[in-house]
């Protein structure tokens, strides 16, 4: 597991900050997930429906459409595919093991590009923005940290009550 990124941690700058952050918090994600019995994975405890492994999905898609879709500007088929309606969607066949490395490869892409890429550097106009100036990489990473600081939450409550790793 990797451990909470101290704020008295020396780091080389702020990438390495942002991606200490998210890696964090990826991981810790992916272990909540991996704790909970099998059954309690695909299914939800909660009003709103949605599933731990929805979850995985969604975050993998997040990343992949901040960055890969938005901030490059490249062409992603179907950026949304963590949708179907307004509902986060999982398809038949996704599983853990696989979800699970779909997002460490998302996160290893999102590594590529914030080492590669000065933090104020604007991202490329396209669909991603719907019609606003892009982001630049440090507000998009910013972004980024507080979606998965909300969802580790929303996560610690589901593996709590469904028995699962409790804590950081």
């Amino acid at each position: 597991m990797v451990t909470f990124p101290e704020p008295t941690a020396p780091a080389s700058g702020r990438p390495e900050v942002f991606l200490r952050y998210l890696d964090f918090y990826r991981e810790t994600v992916l272990a909540k997930v991996a704790s909970l019995p099998p059954g309690a994975r695909g299914s939800s405890a909660l009003p709103s429906g949605w599933t731990p492994l929805e979850l995985l999905k969604h975050l993998r898609y997040v990343e992949l459409r901040w960055l890969v879709w938005g901030f490059e500007g490249k062409d992603v088929p179907d950026p949304w595919a963590d949708r179907r309606g307004d509902r986060w969607y999982v398809a038949p066949g996704e599983d853990l093991d696989t979800l699970s490395a779909d997002l460490r490869r998302q996160g290893e892409v999102t590594r590529a590009i914030v080492l590669g890429t000065a933090l104020d550097t604007l991202g490329a106009p396209g669909p991603r923005w719907e019609g606003a100036d892009p982001a630049s990489l440090e507000r998009i990473l910013f972004h980024l940290v507080q979606e998965y600081a909300r969802h580790a939450g929303h996560i610690d409550i589901v593996t709590e009550l469904a028995g699962g790793a409790q804590g950081e």
